[in-house]
């Protein structure tokens, strides 16, 4: 009996320490994309949250570090950090034995990911100078997802509907360029383009450009 009873207690104190951090890292989204990364202070986040300066500090660290969590949370598409290996959309694409159909799952994952991160994006641009943590940032997984991408042209090429006159890395690039949040803010925010439409552009215009006919 008194074990099940500390197996309760650390479960309580995990949830409700789970509880605080999701309340912290949505208030900042909020302050971070209606004030700018500048102005969006770490008093002014703790208040919006309901906690005290302390518990933000202790729950997420620093300014710098907790932007990554925002960053790291829009791309995993959940309060924790998820492999890439380990995500459905990926683990669809590889079971998927159609080339076409590998990009258009791939077009419609991005069109989700890109709504929770470009946004954050456009913080970034304007603070990245302000904080050399945040320009590591952007450059790590700007690295990450060219890293990725090859995986992916890699999964392409072995189903044999490659371009013959594209090698794996021109492929990885050409995705690279397009899954950026720049590539979708000019479509959707500039342009007006709903993110509906720009997940089925985006599908059909790798596949033409990717794959032989």
């Amino acid at each position: 009996m008194p074990q099940r009873k500390r197996t309760y207690d650390s479960s309580s104190r995990r949830m409700a320490a789970e509880a605080t951090r999701q309340s912290i890292l949505g208030a900042a989204r909020s302050l971070f994309l209606d004030k700018g990364y500048a102005a969006a202070t770490m008093p002014s986040i703790a208040k919006a949250a309901g906690r005290s300066l302390d518990t933000v500090y202790a729950t997420v660290g620093k300014k710098p570090a907790l932007f990554r969590q925002l960053v790291e949370s829009a791309i995993s598409g959940g309060p924790q950090l998820v492999p890439v290996e380990d995500r459905d959309y990926v683990r669809a694409i590889r079971a998927e034995p159609d080339a076409a159909q590998k990009l258009r799952i791939y077009a419609a994952a991005l069109s989700k990911i890109q709504a929770r991160l470009a946004p954050l994006f456009q913080v970034l641009q304007g603070a990245a100078s302000l904080e050399r943590e945040l320009e590591d940032l952007w450059r790590s997984i700007s690295q990450r997802r060219a890293r990725n991408m090859r995986l992916l042209a890699q999964d392409l090429a072995q189903t044999g509907r490659l371009r013959r006159d594209l090698s794996v890395a021109q492929a990885a690039d050409i995705i690279w360029s397009m899954n950026s949040p720049e590539f979708y803010l000019l479509f959707v925010e500039h342009r007006r383009w709903s993110p509906k439409v720009f997940q089925g552009w985006l599908g059909e215009a790798w596949i033409r450009l990717l794959l032989e006919p």
